[in-house]
């Protein structure tokens, strides 16, 4: 397949594309899957017609996703990825030597192995790392048969919601999460776009704010997403010390990143739209 070819996700009367070679198009049991070459995101990854990564933006996504979760934590011994298939946000976990076991839960196999095959510098070593365990399961049926007080981090790594991730967005899903974190546990949610997804945004932030005791939103840009505005959550019940860094795992982890530090965070953190807070607030 040598032919340039456009790409394109739509959404609401707007499309986002990149054109390119295209390398793979198949179909699994559950979702189409598409990889496209393009000179200046390079290889990027499309499932059901939505942008999943692009090895060149891919950082801003995964660090932000991460990092301000694992910089604040003392304990991060066990940690749950639920989705993550290109390996990017697991990556990113074992860059913390204290990290013992990371159990990686994604619906699809075929993302893993076309992640593997095409997107090699995303998972990069961490597909053979000893501490990530790989489970081919429901993330909803993983997380309503573990045991209680396991996780010290769970990360929901998915796609946009759809017939296929809507449960991992209820906020029954999230009280399933919150009985399974550790008592200072942290979950870790990509939360859409408040521009091109500002419903499905809000409705996440609500479901949070309802379920744990203190809840906090982060914004930044990934390039290939729509608007390009895109939203992290983080919600734990431990109010004293929620989201407040470790200074010696900062100054190590700034080191081996691209895009997040924590000025880049603390930046990001006070980047909430006026018209989300509005709403936010009035609950």
């Amino acid at each position: 397949m040598n032919t340039s070819v456009w790409i394109d996700e739509y959404q609401k009367n707007s499309r986002f594309g990149l054109k390119g070679k295209l390398l793979l198009k198949k179909t699994s049991i559950f979702q189409e899957i598409i990889v496209i070459e393009n000179e200046e995101y390079g290889k990027a990854l499309m499932l059901d017609g939505c942008w999943m990564t692009s090895s060149k933006d891919e950082k801003y996504y995964h660090e932000c996703l991460v990092h301000p979760a694992l910089s604040s934590l003392k304990k991060i011994s066990n940690i749950l990825i639920i989705g993550g298939g290109d390996g990017g946000t697991a990556r990113e976990c074992l860059k913390y030597p204290e990290v013992s076991n990371i159990d990686l839960v994604e619906i699809d196999k075929e993302v893993i192995k076309v992640s593997k095959e095409f997107l090699k510098e995303i998972g990069g070593n961490a597909w053979n790392d000893n501490r990530l365990s790989i489970y081919i399961n429901d993330g909803v049926k993983w997380v309503e048969t573990m045991k209680s007080n396991f996780y010290d981090v769970i990360f929901i790594d998915c796609s946009d919601p759809s017939e296929l991730s809507n449960l991992l967005f209820s906020e029954n899903f999230y009280k399933q999460c919150k009985r399974i974190l550790t008592k200072k546990g942290i979950l870790a949610t990509q939360s859409e776009s408040p521009e091109s997804f500002k419903k499905i945004h809000i409705n996440i932030l609500k479901a949070l704010k309802n379920t744990f005791k203190v809840s906090k939103t982060m914004y930044s840009f990934v390039p290939i997403y729509p608007s390009g505005i895109w939203s992290w959550t983080f919600a734990s019940d431990n109010e004293s010390d929620f989201l407040k860094p470790n200074c010696k795992k900062i100054l190590e982890i700034e080191k081996q990143c691209e895009i997040w530090n924590i000025n880049y965070q603390d930046g990001a953190f006070k980047m909430m739209p006026n018209k989300i807070s509005q709403e936010i607030n009035s609950l």
